[in-house]
């Protein structure tokens, strides 16, 4: 009899582990159709009614979610709720070391998701748009300067300091235009100053992207209202044009485009080979990409008798982004006069995505070597024991092999924006989408007051397929 339960468990057991090993979004389709697809009350409906089913590991993923479902719903005051939660949860966030135990002998996927440094960032610039939408300036200046105290605290974590994305222009930017809606032209120009300075610095570099012409000419136009007349003749001579103070009249519309959907999370492969070291020690080397990693395994002379001599080459899976390219690559603002104002893109998140994730890939497959040398230890151990315990474990470890494939993905692709003037009244406006496919157009209908900011924000979702 408990020969037979034994091979029936060694025939059921794979299937435990194929049956439960689903991905967060294979369990949440029905929520990322729907949201894809642009059905966001659908979308809001079922990611709410799914709250009781989501696991403690997934809950970050949910707030993350669902307070973009309700921002592009209008309900400003529960997405700020929402990601507050999210932001609460990722500080209070401590190691389970029961979690973390169990992705040493299955995978990552077994630990609550910490989010990306870039996502945790992003928080406030949702958060900023948020109390932008209610007008309350205040607030969303202290989320614009909290990206970048964040960013700080991020970076100063990691010893060796090589993460890319240590500054955010486009929180400079934001916090400026912020700052110019109150016409507190000083800290506007301040701010435009420092975006204009890691455009041309960090994001020209790391993400190709410099910076906007729109930012040139607030930064000259605030360098006049502040009447810091060197800076202004300085800008000027640099960008090739000079400031008109007729700028200054009348109000205008910040127009934020948010494009596309950004990158999913799929997994890929690399293959190690053992290099037996002394002392207990070994190197898991790859000659392709110029790897190598020493791991403690222990005595190998008492190993090798146990089984630990066929463990000569190792596949590691790791994260990937795969992206999903937007169906416009451009848009412009047309006014009832005609003018055509070209919206330019202030952030890549497409990009910061890809390299954040580039800088902690050594990291990562530190660890999953660690991870593959454990159940290895745990497979041999069984195969001392029993050969049909240890050809189970061997099994299970395969299947058990995988990446942390979880992020957050109703992120846009990227971020663009322009500034339209107003004149008294009301103001349309039409946004033209190219390359023109489905229905590219939407038209605003805009209350210009004199000398005030109005913010306006869309975000287009068609996108294709995850690539490759």
């Amino acid at each position: 009899m408990k020969k037979v339960f034994f091979l029936t468990g060694l025939c059921v057991f794979p299937l435990l582990f194929f049956t439960g090993c689903a991905t967060y979004y294979q369990k949440n389709q029905a929520f990322y159709q729907a949201f894809e697809s642009g059905n966001i009350e659908n979308a809001e409906k079922i990611i709410q009614q799914s709250e009781k089913k989501v696991k403690p590991k997934d809950r970050l993923l949910y707030l993350l979610n669902r307070g973009v479902t309700t921002r592009m719903l209008g309900d400003y005051r529960e997405s700020i709720k929402l990601f507050s939660k999210a932001d609460h949860m990722i500080e209070d966030y401590s190691t389970n070391y029961g979690a973390e135990a169990l992705a040493l002998v299955t995978n990552p996927m077994a630990t609550p998701y910490r989010a990306e440094d870039f996502e945790k960032v992003l928080i406030h610039f949702y958060q900023a748009l948020n109390y932008i939408d209610l007008k309350q300036y205040d607030d969303a200046l202290v989320e614009c300067r909290r990206i970048n105290i964040q960013l700080h605290e991020i970076n100063d974590k990691y010893p060796d300091h090589k993460n890319r994305y240590q500054d955010d222009a486009f929180a400079h930017l934001l916090t400026g235009l912020i700052y110019d809606a109150l016409k507190d032209y000083n800290n506007a120009f301040i701010s435009y100053r420092n975006a204009y300075d890691v455009y041309q610095s960090s994001y020209a570099k790391n993400f190709g992207l410099t910076a906007p012409e729109q930012l040139k000419h607030d930064l000259v136009r605030t360098a006049a209202l502040t009447g810091f007349t060197q800076e202004q003749h300085q800008y000027e001579d640099e960008f090739g044009f000079q400031y008109q103070p007729t700028d200054t009249i009348g109000s205008s519309a910040v127009f934020f485009w948010l494009n596309g959907l950004g990158p999913v999370k799929s997994e890929w492969s690399v293959n190690f080979a053992m290099v037996k070291g002394e002392g207990g020690w070994a190197n898991f080397v790859n000659d392709e990409y110029g790897l190598s990693f020493p791991v403690y395994i222990g005595d190998l002379s008492s190993r090798e008798k146990s089984g630990l001599d066929d463990f000569r080459f190792v596949r590691v899976a790791m994260p990937r982004y795969s992206d999903r390219q937007p169906a416009y690559n451009s848009a412009t603002i047309t006014t009832a006069s005609g003018k055509i104002y070209p919206l330019e893109i202030a952030e890549n998140i497409d990009a910061i995505a890809h390299k954040t994730l580039h800088d902690r890939l050594l990291r990562e497959m530190g660890k999953a070597i660690l991870r593959l040398a454990v159940k290895k230890g745990i497979e041999t151990a069984a195969s001392k024991k029993n050969d049909a315990l240890g050809m189970l474990v061997s099994l299970a470890n395969a299947v058990t092999e995988k990446a942390d494939t979880r992020n957050w993905q109703t992120l846009p692709y990227e971020v663009g924006y322009i500034r339209v003037p107003l004149h008294n009244g009301q103001n349309h406006l039409t946004l033209h989408l190219n390359p023109a496919v489905g229905n590219p157009i939407e038209t605003f209908d805009v209350d210009g007051q004199s000398g005030e900011t109005r913010f306006i924000t869309y975000h287009t979702l068609e996108s294709s397929p995850p690539q490759p």
